[in-house]
C-alpha cells in the first residue's frame, strides 16, 4: 500500500516507519549505530499457525504472529489484535512503538505485540473462543508474566483476554492472572483500565491547551473512530466543556459546526449507523481530517494522515489515540505549519499504564479503587507530557521525536547496564 506523493513514494509499511522514526531520534541523540541497529529491529518474532473446530464441523486453519522487541529494561507487553489485515511487518512495528511508549512512560517493560489474520465479525462466540484459546497455546512457551504480558487491542475484548489467561492457567496449572491484562474484574482485571487510553489521551490534551493558553469551553474537538478510545474521549472532553463537532468510523462520519448531539450518536452507533444521525450532517473521513477545529484525535488505524493529505489540516493540536496514524513526511508537513503534534507513544500510553498498574495489583493480590488508579495515571501522564516538551524544547525538535529520544536514552541505557552493548 502506497500514496503517490510529489517526485516520490511515500512508505506505508509500519515497520519501515518506526524505523525511521528511530533513526530521526538517534540522529539528534547521536547514538552509536550498533545501538540503533539493535533497537531497529525485535529481538523475537514468532509466527504460528493453529487448527480450529468451526461451529458446522469443519477445521479451519489460522496464522498468527507474537513479536518481542527489547527486554533490557523488563518483560515485554503489549496486545493483541483480531484483524484480516494482520501482517508481520504490522506486529513488529507495534512491538516497537510499544517499548517507545513503555519508555516515555517510565513503565519496567519492553514492546510486544500479536495479532491473528482473522474477522471476528465472521465467527460465533464458540469460534471466537477457541480462536483465543487455540492462539494462547501456541505462544504460551514465550508468554508469561515475567516474560511477555499481552493485553487487548484491535477487535479484543476483556472477555477474549479472560479466556486466554484462563488456558495459560490450564497449561502451568496454576492460576495466572498476571499473564495477560485487560481481563474482566471478576478475574484481576483493574478498575479505570476500559477508559485508560482515552483518559490518558484527555490528560496529554488539557495540558497541550494550556501552553496555548486555551479553556476548554473554547475548544473544538473532530474524532476519527469512534469506537472504545474515541467514545471515552469524546465524553471525557465533553464533560470538561469541550464542543464535539464531528465523529466517524469506517463508514462515514457527522458534522455539526455548533456541536454534536454525543448521546444520540452514541445511541445510533450501539443501535443502528452513524449515518442515521441525519444527512445533512454527513462528512467523508477525509473531510473530517481537514475540518477547521482545535483539535483532532485520530483514534482509527495507521496511515490515515500522509504527504496527500497533510497540508489540508488545520487543527491546532493533534492527539494521537489510535497506533501510528501519521507517517514521517505527514509530520515534518505538520511541523512546518505549526501544529502540535502530541505523538502516539505519549498519547495512548494511558492504555499501557493502566495495564501495568493492573499487573502489579496482580502480583500483589491487592487492588486499588478506582480513584486510586485515575489518580496514578493522571500523574503519570502529565509528568511524561512536560519530560517529553522540555526535552523537545532543549534540542529544538518535535513532540515525537522528543518522545522517541526519552525512550532510546532509557533502552539504551539498561541494555549497558546489562553489557548488551
Amino acid at each position: 500500500m502506497h500514496a503517490q506523493v510529489v517526485g516520490q513514494i511515500e512508505s506505508l509499511n509500519p515497520f519501515e516507519i518506526v524505523q525511521r522514526q528511530i533513526d530521526s531520534a538517534a540522529a539528534v541523540l547521536d547514538l552509536p549505530s550498533h545501538v540503533v541497529e539493535i533497537l531497529k529491529k525485535p529481538k523475537r518474532v514468532l509466527a504460528v499457525s493453529f487448527s480450529v473446530r468451526m461451529d458446522d464441523g469443519s477445521v479451519r486453519v489460522f496464522e498468527g504472529y507474537r513479536s518481542q522487541h527489547n527486554d533490557a529494561i523488563g518483560p515485554t507487553k503489549g496486545g493483541i489484535r483480531f484483524h484480516p489485515d494482520v501482517t508481520m511487518d504490522e506486529v513488529k512495528a507495534l512491538s516497537m512503538w510499544m517499548s517507545f511508549k513503555c519508555g516515555v512512560v517510565g513503565l519496567p517493560y519492553g514492546g510486544g505485540k500479536g495479532g491473528v489474520i482473522c474477522d471476528p465479525h465472521e465467527l460465533s462466540k464458540g469460534e471466537l473462543e477457541r480462536v483465543s484459546r487455540g492462539f494462547m497455546e501456541a505462544i504460551a512457551d514465550i508468554v508469561g508474566p515475567e516474560k511477555d504480558i499481552p493485553a487487548p487491542d484491535v477487535y479484543t475484548t476483556p472477555q477474549i483476554m479472560g479466556w486466554m489467561m484462563d488456558t495459560y492457567s490450564r497449561i502451568k496449572g496454576y492460576n495466572s492472572p498476571g499473564v495477560i491484562t485487560g481481563k474482566p474484574l471478576i478475574i484481576g482485571g483493574s478498575k479505570g483500565r476500559n477508559e485508560a487510553t482515552a483518559r490518558g489521551c484527555v490528560y496529554t490534551i488539557i495540558e497541550a491547551l494550556k501552553e496555548l493558553g486555551r479553556t476548554p469551553e473554547q475548544t473544538t474537538v473532530a474524532i476519527q473512530g469512534f469506537g472504545n478510545a474515541g467514545r471515552i474521549a469524546a465524553d471525557l472532553l465533553t464533560e470538561m466543556g469541550c464542543k464535539i463537532v464531528a465523529v466517524s468510523d469506517s463508514k462515514g462520519g457527522i458534522y455539526n459546526p455548533e456541536g454534536l448531539d454525543l448521546k444520540e450518536a452514541e445511541r445510533l452507533k450501539d443501535t443502528a449507523s452513524l449515518l442515521d444521525y441525519g444527512a445533512e450532517y454527513h462528512i467523508s473521513n477525509e473531510d473530517l481530517l481537514a475540518l477547521d477545529v482545535d483539535i483532532l484525535i485520530p483514534a482509527a488505524l495507521e496511515n490515515v494522515i500522509t504527504t496527500a493529505n497533510a497540508d489540508r489540516i488545520r487543527a491546532k493540536i493533534i492527539a494521537e489515540a489510535a497506533n501510528g496514524p501519521t507517517t514521517p513526511g505527514a509530520d515534518k508537513i505538520l511541523n512546518e505549519k505549526g501544529i502540535i503534534v502530541i505523538p502516539d507513544i505519549l498519547a495512548n500510553a494511558g492504555g499501557v499504564t493502566v495495564s501495568y498498574f493492573e499487573w502489579v495489583q496482580n502480583l500483589m493480590n491487592h487492588y486499588w479503587t478506582e480513584e486510586e488508579v485515575n489518580s496514578k495515571l493522571q500523574e503519570k501522564m502529565v509528568h511524561s507530557y512536560h519530560a517529553v516538551r522540555n526535552l523537545a524544547k532543549e534540542y529544538n525538535t518535535d513532540l515525537r521525536t522528543g518522545a522517541f529520544m526519552i525512550s532510546l536514552l532509557r533502552i539504551k541505557e539498561a541494555m549497558e547496564a546489562r553489557g548488551w552493548v
